[in-house]
């Protein structure tokens, strides 16, 4: 019976012992399944075979089925232009691009207008992603804005931007996981350097990816919100509208600006001016799905010189 008791009472010293692993390991399933959207049988499924190292899970996750089975099922030859979108073709050969009219001041070839796109491009998602990714390229051929920013980001995605907008140069938050990513038009901006401010306490592979690039006179404190600066035009307010958008297969309806776009003027009397600012993504694909859960973000600058 003493024994017996000495057993248990050493169980339960073990026990407590091992609790703050198997707590982290709990919080990392957790983690885990928020990020690619599974449940957490899964994750703990990854995870143990990854010695539960979060960015080799999810690497060992998302990259195969992507790297073997989606993009790369994309057809390379010229001789089927329609299955494909070349980002340095003046015309867009997806759908999407059929049912959308550019706006006439998104490019002047005097320089007196700037463009750019930022959008979460749901990377993350893996259901229809060929089709996805053929969607926002077509975007992207359709406005051919100066920059663009990219966010959710997997690498089987950037592997195919790169080879389609060879007339953009792309620079990346990371190269594993997820990440953000920058393009820059070779003809238009040109890059001085970049740097990626890692975030130390993040959970979830953040970080700030920075481009220094060509700019107009000095960098006064004040930032304002473009979207607040142009008179808060209700029809780019949100920019994820589950009752809109239903690639989530989210039943309640919620609208929120995740997306936002923050400006400093370039010295006291600015150069640099917002002109206009409009959602994209808002047509479905032939899939019956949009390019991403959240909407783009196209702003247009007039640059005075």
């Amino acid at each position: 019976m003493e024994e017996g008791n000495w057993q248990e009472g050493g169980a339960r010293a073990g026990d407590e012992a091992r609790e703050p692993e198997v707590k982290k390991r709990r919080l990392l399933c957790a983690e885990f399944a928020v990020v690619a959207s599974c449940d957490t049988a899964v994750a703990q499924c990854y995870l143990a075979e990854n010695d539960w190292e979060m960015e080799r899970a999810l690497n060992s996750y998302f990259e195969p089925p992507v790297e073997e089975s989606a993009l790369q099922s994309l057809p390379e030859t010229a001789g089927e232009p329609e299955n494909w979108v070349d980002l340095t073709s003046e015309e867009a050969t997806d759908s999407a691009s059929s049912k959308i009219s550019p706006s006439a001041d998104t490019q002047q070839e005097d320089g007196s207008i700037f463009s750019f796109i930022t959008w979460n491009i749901d990377g993350l998602d893996l259901n229809n992603l060929p089709e996805r990714a053929r969607g926002v390229c077509s975007y992207l051929t359709l406005y051919t804005p100066d920059v663009v920013f990219l966010q959710e980001v997997i690498p089987p995605y950037y592997s195919y931007l790169k080879k389609r907008a060879s007339n953009y140069e792309i620079i990346t938050g990371r190269e594993e996981g997820y990440f953000t990513a920058i393009m820059l038009k070779k003809s238009k901006v040109k890059l001085k350097s970049h740097e990626v401010i890692p975030f130390p306490d993040t959970k979830m592979m953040r970080n700030l990816l920075c481009a220094h690039v060509t700019k107009y006179g000095g960098l006064p404190n004040n930032i304002l919100d473009v979207w607040e600066f142009l008179g808060k035009p209700n029809h780019c307010q949100y920019t994820w509208d589950t009752q809109m958008n239903s690639n989530l297969g989210i039943t309640s309806t919620c609208k929120l600006r995740f997306d936002r776009i923050f400006f400093r003027a370039a010295g006291e009397e600015s150069h640099i001016i917002p002109r206009s600012l409009d959602l994209l993504g808002l047509e479905k694909l032939d899939c019956g799905r949009f390019p991403s859960d959240h909407w783009g973000l196209l702003c247009t600058l007039d640059i005075i010189l």
